[in-house]
């Protein structure tokens, strides 16, 4: 029997070693409980002991997720959103870690003038440059952020990552370093705020929060493995 409010605790006790080992405050760190096909029931336990913070990473998962839950749960999208999508995902979620191009930015910039929504947007960067996963090269989102900051309707807030996969935790740090030194130079070069960093998973958060992340994206930690027959949810 999983034991959530134990998991929660001990997930929060970690980032507040990681963020004072780093000379940091733990009231700028969030925690966002990554419910990706666990059922509502076990994010009501969450709720329960005072998680309101919830990620989802399918749109059409939180479509049928979200209207079940208190309305007083935030929810951020940390998965690709495709843009037959955005329409349904921009009144749903606060804000969208993962828009990966520009494309994807004027897209939603469009239909959210349409709806007359102001989506709060974070920037994935693609740190190792692998094949099978999303996000900005480092070149190109400097050379596409001036046409990014010029979409009217989104707030971009930060940056987002997702290292390759490693069975250490430290493997992490050197992306993390990576993706905060690109946020520092952005704001230097472009003259804006950029004052998220999303970053850590379960494997890593500590090493990440350690590095500067603000929002820490973490699942299997506060609620055990995924079940195998969700996989592709």
């Amino acid at each position: 029997m999983i034991n959530i409010e134990a998991n929660l605790n001990r997930v929060k006790n970690e980032i507040a070693q990681a963020a004072q080992v780093s000379g940091r405050k733990v009231t700028d760190i969030e925690l966002i409980a990554v419910t990706k096909t666990h059922p509502t029931e076990i994010v009501r336990e969450a709720v329960d002991v005072g998680q309101l913070v919830f990620g989802e990473s399918k749109v059409q998962e939180a479509r049928a997720k979200i209207p079940l839950l208190p309305s007083n749960i935030r929810w951020h999208l940390i998965g690709h959103l495709q843009k037959n999508k955005i329409r349904h995902a921009l009144p749903l979620f606060e804000m969208i870690h993962s828009v990966d191009s520009l494309e994807l930015a004027q897209a939603i910039d469009r239909i959210a003038h349409e709806d007359g929504l102001h989506p709060r947007i974070l920037l994935e960067v693609n740190v190792a440059g692998e094949g099978s996963k999303f996000g900005f090269k480092t070149t190109t989102l400097r050379a596409e952020l001036e046409s990014l900051l010029l979409l009217p309707r989104l707030s971009i807030e930060g940056l987002m990552c997702i290292p390759p996969l490693a069975e250490e935790a430290e493997t992490s740090r050197n992306y993390f370093v990576e993706l905060r030194e690109l946020r520092d130079a952005l704001e230097q070069e472009f003259q804006v705020k950029l004052p998220h960093l999303s970053m850590g998973m379960t494997n890593d958060y500590s090493v990440a929060v350690e590095e500067g992340a603000t929002l820490v994206r973490v699942g299997t930690a506060i609620f055990g493995e995924r079940k195998r027959r969700n996989a592709n949810l």
